[in-house]
């Protein structure tokens, strides 16, 4: 866990980050301290991809932290990509308390496929 309001711990932190990605991992998954987190005007998102420059460089070319480059990268539309990911989370939840108040398997199910259906629509898999 991080503290945002210590700038000591989000140094630290930052520090753990890149010694992991320039070891050559692809990074990490941050999450909110409660799963579902009220944003300005969403709910935040429950775990978000933070990747190491290395793994980027894979995915994106390995000139992409030039100036033209991320400059297009920053304003990519990623609306669609986070709001497959809620739908995703509130299949995964309902699937969940359907599971835990015994429903019936095929009700269980009926979450899971639609994850699978929703994994079908076509999105840019580099966001």
């Amino acid at each position: 866990m991080v503290d945002l309001a210590d700038a000591g711990e989000v140094e630290s932190a930052t520090q753990w980050w890149l010694d992991l990605t320039n070891a050559g991992d692809e990074g990490m998954v941050v999450k909110p301290l409660e799963v579902l987190t009220k944003g300005r005007r969403f709910f935040v998102q429950p775990a978000l991809k933070v990747r190491g420059r290395e793994y980027l460089r894979i995915i994106y070319g390995p000139d992409y932290l030039a100036a033209e480059h991320l400059s297009r990268l920053k304003h990519r539309a990623v609306g669609a990509k986070r709001g497959l990911a809620a739908r995703e989370f509130g299949l995964g939840l309902e699937g969940l308390e359907r599971f835990a108040r015994s429903a019936p398997l095929r009700e269980v199910h009926e979450c899971v496929f639609a994850v699978l259906a929703l994994e079908s629509e076509p999105i840019d898999p580099r966001l």
